[in-house]
């Protein structure tokens, strides 16, 4: 029962620890960046709900772990206080709109750190920008390698393109950002 308790409080810490991080990204939260956001201020009182839920399962552990019959009233008290938590932070929970991806929890269950996940995600965004950033020079080579065929084969008609092209670009900059 000893190897129950802190396994359950660790993983409480790891997913409290993603819900904040998850909250400080500003993933699946509601509203601005204002302090005053309710969605904020409810969610920073949930943080603070599972510091105090994680607070009374380690004294229960201690209360449990050494236990006597003279202390029977402090365990119970706990065990009240540890449901009255309980049911505060699911009040409070139902104000809240984090969406945590269901990885993070089950890597959380596995006892794995949700950085793991976060690493993953990022190596795959790296990976993808790679591989767009070749797509993106191959068809700038591509293209000025054309260019430099038709400038070769169509030298006047090029010449007509670039203009037209300058033409178009210095539209374009002194457009409006709402038109573009």
């Amino acid at each position: 029962m000893d190897n129950a308790a802190p396994n359950s409080s660790s993983s409480a810490a790891a997913t409290a620890a993603a819900v904040a991080a998850a909250a400080a990204s500003g993933n699946g939260v509601q509203g601005g960046d204002r302090p005053e956001d309710p969605s904020k201020q409810n969610l920073a009182q949930v943080t603070a709900s599972i510091q105090r839920t994680l607070g009374l399962l380690h004294q229960l552990n201690l209360n449990v772990s050494s236990f006597s019959s003279a202390s029977q009233l402090p365990l119970l008290q706990r065990l009240n206080a540890l449901v009255a938590e309980l049911d505060t932070m699911q009040k409070l929970a139902e104000g809240c709109n984090i969406q945590v991806p269901m990885e993070v929890v089950n890597l959380i269950d596995d006892g794995k750190n949700p950085d793991e996940f976060t690493r993953d995600v990022l190596n795959s965004c790296i990976a993808k920008n790679q591989i767009t950033k070749g797509k993106t020079d191959a068809f700038k080579s591509l293209r000025k390698h054309l260019l430099e065929e038709l400038e070769e084969a169509f030298p006047e008609d090029i010449e007509a393109y670039r203009q037209i092209r300058a033409t178009s670009a210095a539209v374009s900059i002194n457009m409006p950002a709402f038109v573009r």
